[in-house]
């Protein structure tokens, strides 16, 4: 009897460590599985970035062109204002005395450097 004592005592610590091993395996497959979706969430976290970035080069892309679009809108309208006024402010220069026309040659002067400076400006910002 003590034979089938030891028998069904060895078939039960079997039966245990078998139990004990499925757990284990069970664990280490659900530890797998936990590292497999971090690792595809973290390629798709990439795959969002890179898609973001792409994305965000195209607007900055727009944006640049339409910036100097704008700049050259703008260019146009000034430099036909300029003209404009130094059309109309020549004949009335030589009616003035000295002193107003050296200031009109001045704000004249001033408007066309400030031109030149915007000019420099919207170059840099559509470059």
């Amino acid at each position: 009897m003590a034979s089938i004592t030891s028998v069904t005592k060895t078939a039960k610590d079997a039966a245990y460590v078998a139990v004990g091993l499925g757990v284990l395996g069970f664990q280490k497959a659900q530890v797998q599985r936990q590292e497999l979706v971090q690792r595809l969430e973290r390629q798709e976290l990439v795959q969002r970035l890179a898609s973001s970035r792409t994305d965000w080069r195209e607007q900055v892309k727009d944006a640049r062109s339409e910036i100097g679009e704008q700049a050259k809108r703008l260019d146009t309208v000034v430099s036909t204002a300029l003209a404009a006024v130094d059309t109309r402010l020549e004949p009335i220069e030589a009616k003035l005395p000295e002193t107003a026309r050296g200031l009109l040659t001045q704000a004249r002067v001033q408007a066309h450097e400030v031109h030149a400076q915007l000019r420099d400006l919207l170059a840099t910002l559509a470059a």
